[in-house]
């Protein structure tokens, strides 16, 4: 098992495997890929980019309902 790191996830301290990407996060909170968006440090992570986007300790994760309109 990967040691665990701190992350601010939604403004609240959480605890995750180091080596978690950010699209694990997703899955692991119960969301589907389409059903939240995603920021990480104050910059929007594209769903492409989640699985590619290793989390480190002390990233601030955002997650957001994706605003649909035109």
């Amino acid at each position: 098992m990967n040691a665990p790191i701190r992350i601010a996830l939604d403004g609240k301290d959480r605890e995750i495997a180091s080596g978690t990407t950010l699209a694990a996060l997703v899955a692991t909170l119960g969301f589907g890929p389409a059903a939240v968006g995603t920021a990480v440090n104050g910059r929007f992570v594209a769903r492409g980019l989640r699985e590619g986007l290793q989390l480190q300790a002390g990233d601030s994760v955002l997650l957001f309902q994706p605003i649909a309109g035109g």
